[in-house]
């Protein structure tokens, strides 16, 4: 039985979802999403509230059960409030910059690092911090995930990209020799 699977998804005040069939729309104020689900969970809309039953018995549904709650949840939340994940840079040196849509990173390599930014998706510079907003939280987790590999922070100095809010465990440095 999934716990996240039986509560309801709350609908706010200015968001529309449709289901048909295994396809649900949100549409809110920030923007729509679409998806579709697999017919194993039945999703019902009643009056703001959508729930989720399985129509099979078995592991593979139950997990499916939690997972489509979670997911819808996640369209609900995006179109009313959006998501957002913050990244700090640093490093002597490193810096970054928005060129039109296109982010421009210098990151201790011989060249700079150009990266284009997807559909849906706005980023906000300022010094050495940057923001990655937008409606689809696995959009955004995930393009602020390929800029943090562009270089990870390391545990001698911490130079790097790293999330806000994210501790990077130190190492001790090489110890210098008492004896000459």
């Amino acid at each position: 039985m999934s716990r996240i699977g039986k509560k309801p998804v709350i609908i706010p005040e200015g968001v529309e979802v449709t289901i048909e069939g295994g396809k649900v729309k949100v549409k809110g104020p920030l923007g729509e999403l679409e998806r579709v689900f697999n017919k194993d969970i039945l999703i019902k809309k009643e009056e703001n509230t959508i729930s989720f039953l399985p129509q099979k018995k078995g592991a593979q549904t139950n997990a499916l059960w939690g997972t489509y709650a979670s997911l819808v949840n996640g369209m609900v939340e995006g179109v009313s409030k959006g998501f957002s994940r913050k990244l700090i840079i640093e490093g002597i040196g490193y810096r970054v910059q928005l060129e039109g849509r296109t982010l421009v990173l210098n990151l201790g390599f011989s060249h700079p690092v150009r990266m284009g930014m997807p559909e849906g998706i706005d980023i906000k510079v300022e010094k050495n911090k940057m923001e990655v907003s937008g409606i689809d939280k696995q959009l955004v987790g995930e393009t602020a995930a390929v800029i943090r590999a562009l270089k990870k922070p390391e545990p001698y100095k911490g130079k790097g990209i790293r999330y806000e809010g994210e501790v990077i465990r130190r190492k001790a440095g090489k110890k210098a020799s008492g004896s000459a």
